[in-house]
């Protein structure tokens, strides 16, 4: 299992950083509950974006991936067989997402470019960003 864990990391990690690096602008950045619902709400990557603004192909693996945000600040995430899991946090004043992996030292922060309801916008710090959706 822990193998799994290790090969789905990077995926995992390239999957994120592309998912926050989609929009530019001045998009608004809601609160918490916004990412996890009242008391769970997943979410699927719908469009990635180099550094450069350039919109990038993603693969079926990235297409079956999605992440479940609690409000408990646990998350899960897979697809295709594979499973992550840790704790979220939100800072709204700095308008950035953390996710610190399960049984791993590996914390990811990503900027929140836009956030509402239905939408979620990420920049990682290489750039990339990834336009997320609650998935239906």
């Amino acid at each position: 299992m822990k193998k799994t864990h290790k090969a789905v990391a990077p995926l995992f990690a390239v999957l994120l950083t592309i998912f926050f690096t989609s929009c530019g602008g001045e998009e608004e950045v809601g609160s918490e509950n916004m990412i996890s619902g009242a008391d769970n709400k997943t979410w699927v990557v719908d469009e990635e974006k180099d550094a450069s603004g350039q919109e990038q192909d993603l693969t079926d693996t990235e297409e079956a991936q999605n992440m479940q945000f609690y409000a408990d600040g646990r998350f899960a995430m897979g697809g295709n067989g594979m499973l992550q899991t840790g704790t979220w946090s939100f800072d709204q004043t700095a308008k950035r997402i953390t996710l610190q992996f399960e049984d791993e030292d590996v914390t990811q922060t990503f900027e929140v470019l836009k956030l509402d309801d239905d939408e979620m916008d990420l920049k990682a710090p290489d750039g990339t960003t990834l336009e997320l959706e609650v998935k239906e």
